[in-house]
């Protein structure tokens, strides 16, 4: 499996950012989640849809809505889109194995709960000393 997502972010519908890898964390994970999940909100609105993607600068962001959850990968623009999404879908399916259904629900809104879910998808996630490696090779 190809490591393509270089960031993510799962947040519930309300905005609560569940789990977060950033690599460089240049805004507040709480305000990002907020402000994606408003955009996404309004796009359900207009377009019954959501949003599935969008670009910014040399990054592209992907969306995957399942049940009550948004999940947002970003990568570089360089990886094709689709396979970003496919690898989105598999950390989304690990998601729900790992917290099945009467976990979700009962939560009491300690996102801790959340903090190994790294170790659970690191096939997916880009490291950063690969990154670095990608730099200078």
């Amino acid at each position: 499996m190809t490591k393509l997502i270089q960031d993510l972010w799962i947040l519930e519908d309300s905005g609560i950012v569940l789990f977060h890898r950033v690599f460089d964390e240049k805004i507040d994970a709480n305000l990002f989640g907020g402000l994606l999940s408003a955009l996404n909100s309004f796009a359900e609105e207009i377009s019954k849809s959501g949003l599935s993607n969008f670009e910014l600068s040399n990054k592209q962001f992907s969306l995957l809505k399942a049940k009550n959850y948004l999940f947002i990968a970003n990568a570089s623009k360089k990886n094709n889109l689709k396979k970003v999404h496919s690898e989105l879908e598999i950390i989304k399916d690990r998601f729900f194995e790992y917290y099945q259904d009467d976990v979700l629900h009962n939560w009491n809104g300690d996102t801790r709960l959340f903090n190994n879910f790294e170790n659970k998808i690191e096939d997916s996630l880009e490291q950063i000393i690969e990154k670095l490696e990608k730099a200078f090779w």
